[in-house]
């Protein structure tokens, strides 16, 4: 609970306007998109510059108050649960897109800038954000920065850590810092705003950032691969890429995912095939050409039964569209679901999938599996229901089992999601005991008192590694 003391502090920072403490406000950010996870704040702020952020942030780390910085709450890592109570941080009042500036080709903004928004924004004028995450529509810069978010066109273009090229943040005892800024190239000193990037709010607030921006590309194709051999397909991802061909997508769906996404979508996908590939490709019009010929030869080759290029930019997108809507999808067949991303090297996809498919009917859940072929992050998705425990058991043994093979195979835990609460437990066995201790210190480094986004990352106990055959 916050003291009076420490409530009229923050009132006075932000006015009665922007800081709730009532049980509904609270209990409307006790949870994110994460399954299972929920615990209440004691208040609820809306900062509405950096500095008074930072005077938040004093007021919080001299009372040892935990805060919870949160953007949209897309996360599916129980990353902005108020697990240890405190106060939940929201950047509603700091939205804005300062800048596009053309001669640097950078964008800086603030947090709570959504991020399709800021994608929109600079296509306008002809550049290209690449990151794009499925929760673009809603997740915020933020909140990307935080997860290191990525998307369909990672592949090619990378993942958020690729475009954060400057960060103003205000560290654990109140003091604001700038990292990095328009520059090509920045060798002084260490790289703090690659280390801010991706640590899920337990080291400091990001208040503003400078994202790098490219030419936007000339043209985009896309073609829909239809395989009936889920070795095939995989075979194909990797012919592809030892062709030296870098598609902007290369996105895996199984047959259970095609069957909802198109019960959803209704654009006309394919349900009688075991997988298909989405491959998408972009650049010069001649260079787009001879890249989609001879992938879709591959794929041919590879004993695809059919390859099909969109005709039109409408067809594109559809099919696109249908991708992203996957989790909604899934989520109208039972009241839970609980998407996974294990990553895998991508000549370990199929064996990947195989085992998943074996863990599935060993534990007897409902797994649909899709994801980013192209770079080996599989999202495994389980339909279930948080009310029966004992079936919620055995979702839980069976994703222990999965991210046991994905490291057996040289994969992770995550590729995208984060490690939040949800993955805190199974950290050790990608990272070992040396690996956490030397995170802890950097944490410890940066933030004493553990106010931080605590409860993150950092379990209380590892779980027991169970050796998983594959």
């Amino acid at each position: 609970m916050l003291t009076k003391q420490v409530k009229q502090q923050l009132l006075s920072i932000v006015g009665p306007e922007n800081y709730d403490d009532s049980k509904v406000e609270c209990l409307v950010y006790s949870y994110d998109a994460t399954p299972g996870y929920q615990s209440m704040p004691d208040a609820v702020i809306k900062p509405g510059c950096t500095n008074e952020v930072a005077a938040i942030v004093k007021v919080c780390n001299e009372h040892k108050v935990p805060i919870i910085p949160r953007g949209s709450g897309t996360n599916l890592s129980g990353g902005t649960c108020p697990t240890e109570g405190g106060l939940v941080l929201l950047f509603n009042r700091m939205n804005s897109l300062l800048e596009i500036d053309e001669e640097n080709l950078t964008a800086t903004v603030q947090p709570g800038l959504i991020t399709l928004d800021l994608i929109s924004a600079v296509e306008k004028k002809g550049l290209f954000y690449p990151p794009d995450p499925s929760s673009m529509k809603i997740s915020t810069i933020g909140g990307n920065i935080n997860e290191n978010s990525g998307g369909l066109r990672g592949l090619k273009y990378g993942v958020t850590r690729d475009y954060v090229i400057g960060l103003e943040v205000v560290l654990p005892n109140g003091d604001i810092i700038r990292t990095g800024g328009k520059l090509a190239k920045d060798v002084a000193g260490y790289d703090l705003t690659k280390l801010f990037v991706g640590s899920e709010g337990t080291l400091g607030i990001v208040t503003e950032a400078i994202l790098k921006l490219i030419p936007i590309p000339e043209t985009t194709k896309t073609m829909l691969a239809l395989y009936q051999d889920l070795d095939a397909a995989a075979q194909s991802v990797a012919k592809i890429i030892s062709n030296k061909i870098i598609p902007v997508t290369l996105e895996f769906l199984d047959r259970p995912t095609l069957i909802v996404v198109e019960d959803f979508a209704k654009i006309g996908l394919p349900t009688n095939v075991e997988a298909v590939l989405l491959i998408e490709q972009d650049g010069p019009p001649e260079v787009v050409e001879r890249d989609m010929k001879r992938m879709a030869d591959i794929c041919l080759e590879e004993k695809a039964v059919s390859v099909e290029i969109a005709e039109t930019e409408l067809d594109a997108v559809a099919l696109k569209t249908a991708r992203r809507t996957a989790l909604s999808a899934l989520a109208r067949l039972k009241p839970t679901t609980i998407l996974e991303d294990a990553t895998v090297p991508r000549s370990e996809i199929a064996k990947m999938v195989r085992a998943i498919n074996e863990i599935a009917t060993k534990h007897n859940v409902n797994i649909c599996t899709f994801g980013h072929a192209g770079d080996g992050n599989l999202h495994p998705t389980c339909i279930t229901d948080a009310r029966d425990h004992d079936e919620m058991e055995r979702v839980e043994l069976a994703f222990a089992d999965i991210f046991a093979v994905a490291i057996d195979l040289g994969g992770t835990i995550t590729g995208e999601h984060g490690v939040g609460a949800m993955k805190a437990p199974y950290l050790e066995w990608k990272l070992k005991k040396e690996g956490i201790a030397a995170m802890k210190g950097i944490k410890q480094a940066f933030d004493p008192n553990n106010i931080m986004n605590p409860g993150k990352i950092f379990a209380k106990e590892s779980r027991k590694r169970v050796v998983v055959s594959s």
